[in-house]
């Protein structure tokens, strides 16, 4: 289901992978979609299995077995530049399914999906996802959807990349990861360290817990143990509070 970054000793997530928990499938957001019968299918095709820290969900390359959801943990979506450095596009958060337009094409992934903590991941059968689109009305709204928000979500990461101001690229990174329509699970609070926010943004540790503090001084955010409460999310998807403007 998942093939890691390096061979390492012991199993593989691939041998790790094993039948989701109830509780693990009330975790899955399209399920209320399907009518009775929809639902069972899907219920018995899903699959569920852990990704360490490094972990390569999806890799550059490779054709799509699966579509992916994240039930806990932190995943982060990136490429290589012709340079060797490492391009961010986003992070996804619980709740969160991606990959819907390889799956629909079935065309090998142009993108890598890594975990930057260890993170339950769970799979629909790329069968099972076409099966699902042409018998499922509620299914096509939802992937319709997902769709949709992930359009207007990579025009902002775009406007992200030129931003200048890295309290505005925090304020927005942390705007998309509590995507309501994206990452429905997530809530008012997001579980977050400052390195793992940094990694996400491409900046510092250092530069992140500025701004971080910038935006709780302005009422955007609150800073809690193990993660930040988003008060405005208006305000941090216009990239904070503009200190130019007179009060």
């Amino acid at each position: 289901m998942v093939s890691r970054a390096s061979v390492q000793a012991g199993r593989s997530i691939r041998d790790r992978v094993r039948a989701p928990t109830g509780a693990e499938l009330a975790a899955v957001p399209w399920l209320d979609a399907l009518t009775p019968a929809e639902r069972r299918y899907a219920e018995a095709a899903i699959v569920v299995g852990e990704a360490e820290v490094g972990d390569l969900v999806c890799r550059i390359g490779r054709a799509p077995t699966y579509w992916f959801g994240l039930i806990e943990g932190l995943l982060k979506m990136s490429n290589d530049a012709s340079d060797g450095s490492t391009v961010t596009y986003s992070g996804l958060s619980p709740g969160g399914w991606f990959g819907e337009g390889t799956a629909l094409k079935r065309e090998p992934y142009r993108y890598n999906i890594s975990a930057l903590r260890r993170s339950l991941v769970a799979g629909l059968p790329v069968d099972s996802f076409h099966w699902l689109l042409d018998h499922s009305i509620g299914f096509n709204r939802f992937v319709m959807n997902q769709l949709n928000e992930r359009l207007g979500q990579f025009i902002s990461a775009l406007e992200i990349g030129r931003l200048t101001s890295p309290d505005a690229r925090v304020a927005r990174h942390l705007a998309a990861l509590v995507n309501p329509v994206l990452f429905p699970r997530v809530g008012q609070v997001l579980r977050i360290t400052q390195q793992e926010l940094a990694y996400l943004v491409g900046l510092s540790r250092q530069r992140v817990n500025e701004a971080l503090a910038a935006l709780q001084a302005d009422g955007v955010i609150r800073i809690e143990y193990g993660g930040l409460r988003v008060l405005d999310l208006a305000a941090l998807r216009a990239g904070g509070v503009d200190r130019r403007r007179p009060a």
